[in-house]
């Protein structure tokens, strides 16, 4: 069903539906502002600022919502679990994963929070923007946003002017994208988002830290790699193991060393080892069935260990995945690297790779429709303030769509919400989902 957007007046559920979140400030005042600010964002607005919001929606102003998102007291991370919490009692039917990406939020000058001239997947270029680490719950019927943190880039912790200027807390250290990404996971984790597996694009998968966290929280994973990012076939490592003990050292001499595991077996990159198999290793799989009929690939698998930090060994064993286009169509070929999930066959590999075009439509609507990008604060708290309510609206309507109204009782039997039938048998992960959840999340009455 569309979802109606909001008007000035408030939405008649929406009231409800805020109301376990009222409980996170204390004055009636700020309770309203809450109410209003998320009205603004679910408005029909060409702007969500809180200076446009202000001057559209009676009983409030540009100053109430932006003291709200800077001087008032609540904690935008107890917002998030309390919103992660309703959602997975109500929006999730287990065995979901937690799809890791960033977004670039283009920004003109440099006292933003977080701003510099940085590389945008977004933009597909380096620009001047902020850029925010996200992470996004999936299952086979439902999706909704879990958290996020503004990456702040290394020439932040260098000027101690803007860090203060901006209040980013002091005691707070540098993170790359994927060490942010093992943070929004744990906390997830912590509020019990059912998880998995985890997704993420190649952006994360060339960062051996964020692959060595996963594992040690054994949380399997499957991430795209770029053609260059170098492996080492299983078979070639298991029938070479190791060169043969040396000696015990005699005091003479220089002593000597065991042959390192990268100097006995060659490392091959990822393209290389794929398109280099033979054409009966190739699959025609269809993973999922869109607007314009069955989407289809050919893919192929390989065993493989994962190479670590500056090329260093590991013992870590996985499936390299390659997929590429039918003979007859166009596109790109494309690479995943997958561990823990040896159950799955490579249909269901490939299923799961490609449930994380997901958070981009995520990302379209909470831009176009909630105002994601719109704030013009300069603090860290009032961004990641204004970021919580805008995922707080996205839930709200989220249920809206699925439910017709804002859920208040307990959650339904897993498939009762979507259709009468039972589900079809499932083998393996089936990100796949009936055609009505497909559509935008938000549309225009």
């Amino acid at each position: 069903m569309a979802v109606i957007k909001a008007g000035p007046g408030p939405l008649e559920d929406l009231g409800t539906f805020l109301r376990p979140f009222a409980s996170l400030v204390r004055r009636a005042e700020s309770r309203e502002a809450l109410e209003r600010y998320t009205t603004g964002l679910l408005a029909d607005l060409p702007r969500k600022t809180a200076s446009d919001m202000g001057r559209a929606l009676p009983r409030t102003s540009g100053q109430r919502l932006q003291e709200f998102l800077t001087r008032t007291g609540w904690d935008p991370g107890a917002m998030d679990r309390l919103r992660i919490q309703h959602m997975v009692a109500h929006a999730s039917v287990g065995e979901g994963v937690q799809v890791i990406d960033d977004t670039g939020l283009p920004k003109k000058g440099t006292r933003s929070v977080g701003v510099a001239r940085q590389y945008s997947g977004t933009l597909g270029r380096v620009d001047n923007c902020q850029v925010v680490v996200t992470s996004h719950y999936v299952d086979r019927v439902f999706d909704w946003p879990i958290t996020a943190r503004l990456y702040l880039p290394e020439s932040w912790t260098q000027d101690g002017e803007r860090w203060a200027r901006s209040q980013v807390p002091p005691d707070l250290p540098f993170r790359t994208k994927g060490e942010i990404a093992l943070e929004l996971i744990d906390r997830g984790l912590d509020a019990g988002v059912p998880t998995r597996a985890v997704v993420a694009d190649a952006g994360y998968g060339d960062q051996p830290s964020f692959q060595d966290g996963l594992e040690a929280r054994q949380l399997p994973y499957l991430v795209g790699v770029a053609t260059s990012v170098r492996f080492r076939r299983a078979e070639e490592v298991d029938q070479d193991p190791g060169a043969e003990t040396p000696a015990p050292y005699q005091g003479r001499g220089r002593p000597r060393r065991a042959q390192r595991l990268e100097d006995r077996i060659p490392s091959h990159e990822a393209g290389g080892l794929v398109d280099g198999l033979p054409e009966e290793a190739w699959q025609v799989i269809a993973w999922r069935a869109g607007t314009r009929g069955a989407l289809v690939k050919q893919a192929t698998r390989l065993r493989v260990y994962r190479v670590g930090y500056r090329g260093a060994a590991t013992t870590t064993q996985g499936w390299l995945i390659g997929e590429r286009p039918l003979p007859s169509h166009q596109g790109e070929a494309k690479y995943y690297f997958a561990w823990g999930l040896d159950a799955l066959e490579l249909d269901g590999l490939l299923e799961l790779a490609h449930c994380r075009w997901i958070v981009e439509r995520f990302y379209q609507d909470s831009k176009g429709e909630l105002g994601l990008d719109d704030y013009e604060g300069r603090l860290w708290q009032g961004f990641h303030r204004h970021v919580a309510l805008v995922m707080l609206a996205h839930c709200y309507l989220a249920l809206r769509r699925t439910y017709g109204e804002v859920v208040t009782r307990p959650p339904p039997a897993p498939w009762e919400a979507i259709t009468d039938a039972p589900p079809a048998p499932v083998r393996g992960f089936p990100p796949s989902r009936p055609r009505q959840h497909r559509r935008s999340t938000t549309s225009r009455a």
